[in-house]
C-alpha cells in the first residue's frame, strides 16, 4: 500500500511509524511467497475491501488483479459471488471464509465454512488464508481510519 501524502488524509502512519510499517509489509512479502494462488490472494483483498468500504484498497487491488490476469467480468461479479457461476469451489470457500472473518461479530466463522475449507486446503494453506484475510482487514482499517484516498 503506497501513496503520496494527501492533504485530506488525517495522518500518514507509514511516515510516522516506519519501523512498524516495515513489519506490516513483511507480512505481505511473506504471503506473496506462499503457495497460495496470487489471483486468489487478490480476490481476498478485493472482497475484504468491498465489505470494509475501502476505496483506496479496492482501486489498488483491482488493478493488481487485472495485471495478474484476472478478468473484469469476475471482478464485477465479486460482490455477488454467491449467485455467480464464475467462481470455483475453492474460490467460493475462500470468499465465504473472507466474509465470515471480515464480519466476525455477526456469527464468527461457522463450522460449516471451516469444514468446507478444510476439505479443499491443507492446514498450512488455511493458516495462510486466515492471515491474508486478517492482514487485509488490518490494512483496510488503517486506510479508512486515516482517510487514505487514491489520487489518480
Amino acid at each position: 500500500m503506497s501513496t503520496t501524502f494527501n492533504p485530506q488524509q488525517r495522518i500518514n502512519i507509514k511516515a510516522l511509524e516506519p519501523e512498524c510499517w516495515k513489519l506490516i509489509i513483511e507480512i505481505e512479502h511473506y504471503l506473496a511467497n506462499t503457495s497460495l494462488d496470487p489471483q486468489l490472494r487478490e480476490l481476498i483483498k478485493i472482497r475484504t475491501s468491498q465489505i470494509n468500504k475501502c476505496a483506496f484498497c479496492i482501486d489498488l487491488h483491482t488493478k493488481d488483479a487485472l495485471k495478474l490476469g484476472e478478468t473484469e467480468r469476475r471482478i464485477f461479479a465479486l460482490s455477488a459471488w454467491q449467485e455467480s457461476p464464475l467462481f470455483s469451489e475453492k474460490e467460493r470457500a475462500v470468499l465465504k471464509l473472507t466474509e465470515e472473518i471480515t464480519k466476525i461479530t455477526e456469527a464468527g466463522v461457522t463450522d460449516d465454512t471451516y469444514d468446507k475449507i478444510s476439505t479443499l486446503f491443507s492446514k498450512n494453506e488455511i493458516a495462510q488464508i486466515i492471515i491474508a484475510i486478517n492482514h487485509m482487514n488490518f490494512l483496510n482499517r488503517v486506510a479508512v481510519s486515516t482517510k487514505l484516498i487514491h489520487l489518480s
